[in-house]
């Protein structure tokens, strides 16, 4: 099973990507009429606790169907209410069931910054999540070569937007931090075999520079695991299958911050 549903999901988005026939430069001019971007990198240290990335998300690949008849706008609200600092939203539709308008309908819903969650492989992509109206972009190193990354970060700071660039060891890390990344992610999900090691983001952090802002992702199911990151030097951990799926995201994301 290794590598099949990662490199099937990239080759369906870099197929996309060679067949779409329309002008980078009419992308980016919808983008510039995009409401101001939220600043979500800059929302992740506003307080004095970890702040959470609360995520908009209908189903995975590795286990199906989450939130299917999910409402983004409401629970947008929700998590807001529940003292999220910002929202991460799936756009992808095929693998993930999500969309633009799902984007589109939870950032109008509140006042948090956007991250559009997507396997972004190409210019017009960065483009596309500006004209959305996200606030931050994802940039999955393990998805890119150098040249991909350093191109894709340079046009989300020209469109005034922030690159979450994630990675999932040492070397994606490095490669990372040679791109200039301001905003790093450790997945602690091995995106081959969607295996979890809880203890790949310690095990990382002290390589990522105070300057940098450190984002948690995966594996973070209660305020143990989120108490665990804050000590450990994280700004902030995206949670998604945890509060998707609990029925009441407000109390789930409360009792997460362990009434922080």
């Amino acid at each position: 099973m290794v590598g099949t549903v990662l490199d099937e999901i990239l080759a369906a988005h870099r197929k996309a990507a060679a067949e779409d026939d329309r002008r980078l430069d009419d992308i980016v001019a919808a983008a510039a009429a995009a409401p101001p971007a939220r600043g979500f990198a800059a929302a992740l240290r506003s307080g004095s606790s970890i702040s959470v990335i609360a995520e908009v998300k209908r189903r995975s690949p590795s286990k199906g169907d989450l939130a299917p008849d999910l409402d983004p706008a409401a629970t947008a609200r929700a998590y807001e209410t529940g003292g999220a600092r910002a929202l991460s939203v799936l756009t992808d539709a095929r693998y993930f069931g999500g969309s633009a308008d799902d984007l589109g309908r939870a950032r109008a819903a509140c006042s948090l910054p956007v991250l559009r969650k997507d396997f972004t492989v190409d210019l017009r992509d960065v483009a596309d999540a500006r004209a959305m109206g996200a606030d931050a972009v994802l940039l999955i190193v393990a998805a890119l070569d150098d040249t991909e990354l350093a191109s894709l970060a340079s046009l989300a700071r020209s469109l005034g937007i922030d690159a979450l660039v994630e990675v999932h060891d040492s070397d994606e890390l490095a490669r990372a931090l040679d791109a200039g990344a301001e905003l790093i992610g450790v997945n602690q999900r091995d995106l081959r075999t969607f295996e979890v090691d809880t203890r790949l983001a310690e095990d990382l952090v002290a390589r990522v520079p105070p300057e940098v802002v450190r984002v948690a992702e995966s594996g973070i199911g209660g305020a143990a695991d989120l108490a665990r990151l804050s000590a450990a030097g994280y700004d902030a951990a995206l949670v998604g299958e945890h509060l998707v799926t609990s029925g009441d995201p407000v109390a789930a994301l409360r009792r997460l911050r362990g009434g922080q």
